[in-house]
């Protein structure tokens, strides 16, 4: 029996500010990515997104700016390196306005909120766009962050971890357990809005939060939304194992791919779920045009305005590593990172040992990997990623904006089609039916669902 062929899923990979993925590419003449604090810059966006049935736009966010390198913000400011950065969360109602399919993935740290008041915020939004909302879950990676939060430095990398589990046991709590279905009536005729037998407190008591109250917002379309995380570490992946429903990784090739996904599955297995819950994007660049020549000079051009050390920049805020303090050819020492420890694993694994050595991964400004190729190279590389790496699909960086969307809509997205691997049209639904086909809430087997229709709800030991 011949399986039918996996479509591939792709969201625009986006953040709040000029310099994202690819540094010092809004310097091109094509870029319009100074215009991010203006609403047309977005709605623009959203629109040509939803025109080429992405998936979503997953929006990045980093609570605090990159003094690692060279111990200063110099770099980092000249060269735009996520800094300014604005709120991610506060765009979604304009391009939910002008858009009825395209779904949101938003990046929280979970030391900048309190689960409480998150869950509100949480649950406006997915009521707002009708259920499009997806949280990316991080615990924060850079120590000026938390100390503009008033603390001297990060806590330790796994301590952050279990915070993470509290908050969301918390979330979880408010979001399926604090409102039961049909409290909600909104009865003018019997002056009923909501049955008060229907609407329960919380009360929880965990080792990082406390909260004992009702849930502020009625339910969403999701109730918990789409569960987005991206750490790989060996306390990530147990994290992701118990949480996560899309999961964001770095991968050199199809085979570390593949490596990553089954891990991933297998966590989700592991913790009670099943292999399937768990959809898998790998992070991508793409150039392409008409033709290969027409491919090939477009990467040219955008590398003329690239910038490797503010990619070297980004990376030493990953790794908490300051490589400026290394000579071109002088090994480095990573040593044990509080920050992204995958990110240091990864560059050793890959033999990135040197400054120079790291440098020459950053010719486009930064060290994702770059497919570039007429339409029919590009779909031939990514069903590779795709059928070879065993993921679901990609996280689409962006290089010249809107350019590289535009692009991918004209040239990719028919050539895919035509090859049955992407959608011809939206299936409708929240963003998790349209991801899962499995309705608007999540899998009965989500250690969420624990907490459904169950009345007073009462606190139970946090899983770390």
């Amino acid at each position: 029996m011949t399986l039918p062929k996996k479509h591939i899923h792709v969201n625009a990979f986006n953040m709040n500010c000029v310099g994202h993925i690819h540094h010092g590419l809004w310097t091109h003449p094509r870029d319009r990515s100074t215009e991010y604090h203006t609403l047309k810059y977005w709605t623009d966006l959203a629109r040509t997104l939803e025109k080429g049935l992405f998936d979503g736009m997953f929006l990045a966010d980093v609570v605090g700016y990159y003094d690692v390198y060279q111990q200063g913000v110099d770099l980092t400011l000249r060269e735009g390196i996520q800094l300014p950065v604005n709120n991610p969360w506060l765009l979604v109602s304009a391009m939910a306005a002008v858009t009825e399919h395209l779904g949101f993935g938003l990046t929280a740290s979970v030391a900048a909120h309190h689960p409480y008041t998150f869950a509100r915020d949480v649950s406006t939004l997915d009521q707002l766009s009708n259920g499009r909302i997806g949280w990316n879950i991080v615990t924060g990676y850079v120590d000026s962050g938390a100390r503009g939060l008033g603390q001297d430095g990060l806590d330790a990398h796994d301590s952050r971890y279990d915070r993470a589990d509290d908050f969301l046991q918390l979330a979880y709590k408010l979001w399926e357990g604090s409102w039961e279905d049909g409290a909600l009536l909104a009865d003018k005729q019997r002056r009923i809005h909501a049955l008060p037998e229907k609407v329960h407190a919380v009360h929880h008591d965990g080792p990082f939060y406390r909260s004992h109250a009702i849930h502020m917002s009625a339910p969403s379309p999701q109730r918990t939304p789409l569960l987005f995380q991206a750490g790989t570490s060996a306390r990530g992946l147990q994290f992701a194992g118990q949480h996560a429903e899309g999961v964001f990784i770095g991968a050199r090739d199809p085979q570390a791919a593949r490596e990553s996904s089954r891990r991933l599955r297998q966590a989700a297995v592991d913790a009670g779920r099943q292999a399937q819950d768990v959809k898998v994007y790998a992070g991508v660049a793409v150039v392409t045009g008409a033709t290969e020549a027409e491919a090939q000079e477009k990467y040219a051009d955008y590398l003329a305005h690239a910038s490797s050390e503010g990619g070297l920049a980004h990376f030493a805020a990953s790794t908490g590593v300051d490589f400026s303090r290394y000579d071109l050819d002088e090994p480095i020492s990573f040593g044990g990172s509080n920050a992204i420890q995958s990110a240091a694993a990864a560059a050793q694994k890959q033999g990135w040992t040197t400054r120079r050595k790291l440098l020459e991964q950053f010719t486009l400004g930064s060290r994702y990997n770059t497919i570039v190729g007429d339409p029919g190279q590009v779909a031939d590389a990514l069903t590779n990623w795709i059928d070879e790496g065993e993921i679901d699909g990609f996280n689409l960086t962006r290089i010249v904006v809107p350019e590289t969307w535009e692009d991918f809509a004209r040239y990719i997205v028919p050539e895919l089609q035509d090859r049955g691997r992407y959608r011809t049209a939206y299936e409708g639904g929240t963003l998790r039916q349209q991801l899962f086909g499995r309705g608007d809430r999540l899998a009965a087997h989500h250690p969420a669902a624990q907490w459904r229709q169950q009345g007073v709800i009462e606190a139970r030991p946090v899983n770390v």
